[in-house]
């Protein structure tokens, strides 16, 4: 008897725990408070996306009756070279302007924490992230004309045929260079902000042992402040997708569409929907679209695996 006693009191121990009363409490009110969320980002996200889907798989002007294409919008962007040259774009805003950004960043980063008047230099840092393109793509017309102030200051050191910034070859780059411009502040401010949460005694007890500036932000700033870094890849990696009034400022005009070198996928997804001399193409640009969403998504999965670190506690 006392051994059957013995064993139902053990089958008892190893059954499941039955829930205390305020985790049943958190339970009932799980989907009253996610539920709503859930619902509002399924209409305005998920819902969206779905349809695109289905409408990239058919040929579609966006007014008349839809023709059933099945993947063939997918190989003509397979086929289409300048669908290529703006997904190669936008791999050049996304790597090349990411590592010069974020080293951009770190630098500003291990000057800021020793200057005095660092929330001032913060905010200057930052106002150009409020400025809106369409200022920076009328500012890059007038310094970078011709006769504008670049071209002047280089006359004045002896260069007599400056570059032609705006060429088709030039503006490119000149739309990495400003996007980096942009961000630099935006990124260096969110860096900041972790490296304000970290013990000044740690810093002090570096200077203590001889550690230099750089040995510093490589074994303190940047290990410390690692998990916000990856948020701050995450967000760029998302941003350098959906990059297009930046090129549509710089290289188009009045009377069409900016050169195609210059493409991005945003700007092909637009130019696909809204052509200025054809009929538009909403089931390519939908496809297009989706193939974006997809890379972008793969990217960031991709880069959270790799930047994945164990936390550090201090």
């Amino acid at each position: 008897m006392t051994t059957r006693r013995r064993t139902v009191s053990a089958a008892e121990a190893s059954g499941p725990r039955r829930p205390g009363p305020l985790e049943r409490q958190r339970r009932r009110l799980f989907w009253p408070f996610v539920g709503p969320a859930l619902a509002v980002y399924g209409v305005l996200f998920l819902a969206p996306i779905a349809y695109a889907a289905w409408t990239s798989l058919y040929k579609w002007d966006g007014m008349g009756e839809k023709q059933w294409k099945g993947l063939d919008n997918y190989r003509i962007l397979l086929d289409d070279p300048t669908f290529a040259t703006s997904i190669l774009n936008t791999l050049k805003i996304l790597v090349v302007g990411g590592l010069l950004t974020f080293f951009i960043s770190f630098l500003l980063t291990l000057v800021l924490r020793e200057m005095r008047a660092k929330l001032f230099a913060r905010s200057v840092l930052f106002f150009p992230n409020l400025v809106n393109a369409m200022v920076f793509g009328a500012v890059a017309g007038f310094v970078f004309s011709p006769d504008g102030p670049v071209n002047v200051v280089l006359g004045w050191v002896g260069v007599d045929t400056p570059p032609k910034w705006l060429a088709i070859d030039n503006v490119f780059p000149l739309i990495i260079g400003t996007l980096v411009w942009t961000a630099t502040g935006y990124y260096t401010t969110i860096i900041m902000a972790a490296v304000d949460q970290i013990p000044p005694y740690l810093y002090e007890a570096a200077e203590l042992e001889g550690a230099s500036a750089f040995q510093r932000l490589r074994h303190i700033t940047i290990p410390l402040s690692w998990d916000v870094v990856t948020v701050c890849a995450v967000l760029w990696t998302v941003s350098s997708v959906k990059v297009f009034e930046m090129i549509l400022l710089f290289g188009g005009s009045n009377s069409g569409n900016p050169p195609t070198q210059t493409w991005t996928t945003a700007m092909y997804v637009y130019t696909s929907a809204f052509p200025t001399s054809s009929v538009p193409k909403m089931g390519l640009a939908s496809a297009a679209a989706l193939v974006s969403l997809v890379m972008v998504g793969l990217f960031t999965v991709l880069l959270r695996r790799i930047m994945r670190r164990d936390p550090i506690q201090y």
